[in-house]
C-alpha cells in the first residue's frame, strides 16, 4: 500500500509551477516584467489573498497557497543560486578594486539610513529596541529583484548597476551583525549574550575560513575530474552540490546560505568552468528565483490596504524617498554622476528580503507585536514590487539631469556637399562596410551619422564621417541630397529609416535611394514608401548561407554565384509587386541607375 502523502505540500507546489508555467508566459507577452508577475501572482494567490477565502470557497484550495512554508525553502534557494552566479561574475581581485564602494558609500547608507527609519520610527511611539530594529532591517534594500531587473536590461555593467551591487554586497555582509544584534536584544541574560556573540563571531569566522580553503583544494579538482567524465548530469549534480553544500555549511556557522554561495562563486569565478557551470544552473536559478518573487508577493497583505490606506501610503511613500534621496546625496560624495546616483538610489530605496527573516526573528522573540509586524512586512513588499517601475523611472528620469559636456570640435565640422556622389546614412558596422566597398570601387561618397560619441572616434582613425540627422531636409541639402547620386540608408531602427527615406523622396523623386530592411514584410513597406531598392537581412542571410553551403558540397563556383544573383533578382521582383509597384513606377525607374567614377 503507498504512503499517505502529503497533499498541501503538492497542491501549493503545483500552484507555484502552474504561475510559471501559465501566468508569466502570458505576462511576458503583454510586454510586463515576470518579476511583478510573480509579486503580483503570491499577493493574489497566497494565504493574504485568495487563499484567506478556503473556508468559503473550497475550490479555492486547489489555486491557492496554502501554507506559506510549504515553498518558504524552495525560495531560498533562489536567492542562493542567485549570489552564487553573481559571485562567479566577480572574482576577489575585482571585489578589491570595489572596496572603496562597498566599505565607503554601502557602509555610510546603511548606518544613516537605519538612523533616519529609526528615528522616524520612534516618533510613532515605537520603544528604542523596536526602533533599533525597524531601522536595521529597513535599511537594506532588495539584492534577488535589483540585480535580477539590472541583468534584464543589461545595466549590471553601467556605473549604476555596478554601485548598486557593490552597496548591496556592503548589505549582505550586514545582515550577520543585524541578526546578532536581534539575538542579544531578545536574550534576557548578560552571559548568555556575550558567550552567543564569541561562539557566534568564532563560528562565522570558521565557516568562511573552511569554505575558502576547502574551495582552493579541491573545486578544481572536483570538476577536472567529473568533466573527464565527459557527463552532463554528473556535472549538473556536482554544481548543485557546490552551491548547496556551501550554503548549508555557511547556514551551520550562522551565516546565510546566501553568503556560502557567494563565496563558492567567488572561488569558481577563477576557474576555467565557470562559463560552463553558468550555463548548467541557469534554468534552476530562473525557476528558483520566480518562487523566491511569489512567496515575497504572499507578504502582501491586502487587508491592510484597507485597514490604513493612508498610513500605508504615506510608508511607502516615505520609505522609498527617504532610503533614495540619503543614496543620492551619499553617491554624489562618492562622485558619480547625478544620472548614475539619481539610478542607484531608486533601485535601492525600497525595502529587502532581509527585513522579512529581521523582524520575523524579532516577532518570535517577542521583540515586535505581530500587529507592527505585519503592517512593516506588508510596506517592505510593496516597496520591493515597485523596484521595476522605480528602475523604468530611473531610466527616463536620470538623464535629464546629464550633465552638459564640452562639445567634441570633431561634431561642428559641416559636410562638404558634392555632385555626383552617395550619401551613405548610418557608419556603424553594415555603414563601415559600405563605405570600405565604395573607396575600393573608387566611388565618391559622403558618410553621416547621428552618434556623437563615435563620430568624432571614427574621424580620428581616419573615416570621413560628419555628424548629424539625415531625417532633417536641411541637413540632407548640406549633404548635397540635391546633386547627389545615391542615397544607402545603413541604419537598423525601422522608424529612422522610414523618415530618411521619405524626407529624401520628399526633396527627390529622381534619386536612387538603396536601404536596410530587417525582413521581407519591411522591405515592402520601403518599397511602397519609395524607395528604389531594399535589402532585407533575412533574405540577403539566407542566399548567403546557401552560396557557402552550395560551393561547400562541391558545385561550381561560377554557377552558384549566378545562380544566387538570380534569386535576388527574383526576391527583388516579388517584394516589388507584393508591395503593388510596377515596372513604370518612379521606383523602379531609377533601380538601374548606377554610381560611376568621376
Amino acid at each position: 500500500m503507498a504512503a499517505p502523502i502529503n497533499i498541501d505540500v503538492y497542491s501549493d507546489a503545483l500552484v507555484v509551477l502552474g504561475t510559471a508555467g501559465i501566468v508569466i508566459p502570458l505576462v511576458r507577452r503583454f510586454g510586463f516584467s515576470p518579476v511583478l508577475g510573480y509579486l503580483a501572482a503570491g499577493a493574489i494567490l497566497g494565504p493574504l489573498g485568495l487563499g484567506s477565502l478556503i473556508k468559503q470557497f473550497p475550490l479555492l484550495y486547489w489555486v491557492t497557497v496554502v501554507d506559506a512554508r510549504n515553498v518558504a525553502g524552495i525560495a531560498e534557494l533562489g536567492v542562493v543560486f542567485l549570489l552564487f552566479i553573481i559571485g562567479m561574475e566577480l572574482s576577489f581581485e575585482r571585489l578589491k578594486t570595489m572596496r572603496r564602494l562597498v566599505f565607503g558609500l554601502g557602509s555610510l547608507q546603511i548606518i544613516f539610513s537605519a538612523a533616519v527609519i529609526g528615528a522616524i520610527a520612534s516618533l510613532f511611539g515605537n520603544p528604542p529596541t523596536v526602533s533599533i530594529i525597524l531601522g536595521a532591517c529597513l535599511a537594506l534594500s532588495s539584492t534577488a529583484i535589483v540585480i535580477e531587473v539590472l541583468s534584464n536590461h543589461g545595466r549590471l555593467a553601467s556605473t549604476a548597476g555596478r554601485t548598486s551591487f557593490a552597496v548591496l554586497l556592503a548589505q549582505d555582509l550586514a545582515v550577520i551583525p543585524m541578526l546578532l544584534l536581534v539575538s542579544i536584544m531578545g536574550s534576557r541574560s548578560g552571559d548568555s549574550v556575550m558567550t552567543h556573540l564569541g561562539f557566534a563571531l568564532v563560528n562565522a569566522t570558521l565557516a568562511v575560513a573552511a569554505i575558502v580553503i576547502v574551495g582552493r583544494l579541491l573545486l578544481r579538482p572536483l570538476f577536472r575530474l567529473v568533466a573527464s567524465t565527459a557527463s552532463h548530469e554528473l556535472f549538473v549534480a556536482a554544481a548543485l552540490f557546490v552551491i548547496i553544500g556551501a550554503g548549508v555549511a555557511a547556514a551551520t556557522a550562522g551565516l546565510s546560505m546566501a553568503l556560502g554561495a557567494f563565496i563558492a562563486g567567488l572561488l569558481l569565478s577563477e576557474t576555467e568552468f565557470r562559463k560552463a557551470i553558468e550555463t548548467t544552473i541557469g534554468p534552476f536559478k530562473g525557476l528558483l528565483l520566480g518562487v523566491f518573487f511569489f512567496t515575497v508577493g504572499m507578504n502582501i497583505d491586502v487587508r491592510e490596504l484597507a485597514r490604513e490606506p493612508l498610513l500605508l501610503f504615506a510608508s511607502v511613500v516615505g520609505l522609498i524617498v527617504i532610503k533614495s534621496v540619503l543614496l543620492t546625496g551619499l553617491a554624489r560624495i562618492f562622485r558619480l554622476s547625478w544620472p548614475a546616483a539619481i539610478e542607484t538610489g531608486l533601485l535601492l530605496g525600497p525595502g529587502g528580503e532581509f527585513a522579512f527573516v529581521g523582524i520575523g526573528l524579532a516577532t518570535s522573540l517577542g521583540l515586535i507585536g505581530a500587529d507592527v509586524s505585519s503592517f512593516t512586512l506588508t510596506v517592505t513588499s510593496i516597496t520591493m514590487a515597485l523596484i521595476p517601475a522605480l528602475s523604468l523611472a530611473a531610466r527616463r528620469l536620470a538623464p535629464r539631469f546629464r550633465e552638459p559636456r564640452a562639445l567634441d570640435p570633431e561634431l561642428t565640422v559641416a559636410p562638404a556637399g558634392g555632385t555626383g556622389h552617395a550619401i551613405v546614412v548610418g557608419h556603424g558596422r553594415v555603414g563601415q562596410v559600405v563605405c570600405t566597398m565604395l573607396d575600393r570601387h573608387g566611388c565618391p561618397y559622403l558618410a553621416v551619422d547621428n552618434d556623437a560619441a563615435a563620430v568624432p572616434e571614427q574621424r580620428r582613425s581616419g573615416r570621413e564621417v560628419y555628424y548629424g540627422d539625415a531625417t532633417l531636409p536641411e541637413f540632407l541639402r548640406t549633404c548635397g541630397v540635391m546633386e547627389a547620386k545615391a542615397v544607402i540608408v545603413t541604419v537598423a531602427a525601422a522608424d529612422a529609416i522610414d523618415e530618411v527615406v521619405r524626407q529624401v523622396r520628399a526633396l527627390r523623386s529622381d534619386i536612387v535611394i538603396v536601404s536596410r530592411a530587417r525582413d521581407a514584410v519591411h522591405a515592402r513597406h520601403l518599397y511602397r514608401i519609395g524607395v528604389t531598392d531594399a535589402v532585407p537581412e533575412t533574405i540577403e542571410a539566407s542566399l548567403q548561407l546557401s552560396e557557402a553551403a552550395l560551393i561547400g558540397l562541391g558545385q561550381g563556383t561560377g554557377l552558384v554565384i549566378a545562380s544566387i544573383h538570380e534569386r535576388r533578382d527574383e526576391f527583388r521582383r516579388e517584394l516589388q509587386q507584393a508591395a503593388g509597384l510596377t515596372e513604370d513606377e518612379p521606383s523602379n525607374s531609377v533601380r538601374r541607375k548606377t554610381l560611376r567614377r568621376p
